[in-house]
């Protein structure tokens, strides 16, 4: 049987404790108990072979018996910026999809044609999606997720990628080349409303370049999940 993974807060020594919704799914629902092994990931890339010592009511003691980098976690370095969507469920679907393609940090914002309301409420939310969708593709770190008010914070802070992709739909000349990606790589897809010329003109003058999805118009959550997958092919993450 497979061992069960969970995210922890730290350790002191060779001890951790598995303590709040961690500890709930554990113990409630899995049933774990004294003499259960666990690994256990602390979004440092390692990954800790350890066994329950005890079980309390409101937490679990694990011994750490060994330690391992992952090897699971993308080469590149991928940060999906995307418009939030109104729909809850199509934000999560975007956070565990792109989770599982391997990016390691996902920003939110708001623009001109964004109307959904962002709470730390729901950016927890997604932030509990992301670590789930980690310990399902067996991936040793959960991407980090964080709110831009606008949509030029969230462009500068892409500023230190290597390659900054703008996806565009009303892109008329040739998009840049997907096929074949060198370095770290930031990727912009907007809401449900797109973007306007003057947002894709702002961002053309930091150094992103336009990308063309095709010929048809996809749904927000589609062109950030595709072009994701592009991306990460093009990086040669595809590749054993």
């Amino acid at each position: 049987m497979e061992k069960r993974r969970f995210f922890i807060d730290g350790m002191v020594g060779e001890e951790a404790l598995l303590t709040g919704e961690e500890f709930a799914h554990a113990r409630t629902v899995l049933r774990l108990d004294t003499g259960s092994e666990v690994i256990l990931l602390d979004n440092s890339g390692k990954e800790y072979d350890g066994i329950v010592t005890s079980v309390g009511k409101r937490e679990m003691r694990v011994h750490v018996l060994s330690v391992r980098e992952g090897e699971r976690e993308a080469a590149t370095d991928v940060k999906l910026l995307f418009g939030f969507l109104k729909n809850a469920d199509r934000n999560e679907f975007v956070v565990q999809k792109a989770t599982e393609l391997g990016v390691r940090e996902i920003g939110l914002f708001s623009s001109e044609y964004s109307s959904a309301h962002v709470s730390e409420n729901k950016l927890e939310r997604l932030r509990r999606v992301a670590k789930e969708s980690a310990k399902q593709c067996l991936r040793s770190c959960a991407p980090a997720i964080e709110y831009h008010p606008s949509l030029q914070d969230a462009l500068h802070s892409g500023m230190g990628y290597a390659n900054k992709f703008f996806a565009c739909e009303f892109l008329r000349e040739k998009g840049a080349d997907l096929r074949r990606i060198d370095g770290s790589a930031v990727l912009v897809v907007g809401s449900e409303g797109g973007f306007t010329r003057a947002e894709f003109e702002g961002a053309v003058s930091l150094g992103y370049r336009g990308v063309s999805l095709g010929k048809r118009i996809l749904r927000a959550e589609t062109a950030a999940v595709a072009l994701t997958a592009v991306v990460m092919f093009g990086a040669g993450e595809w590749q054993n």
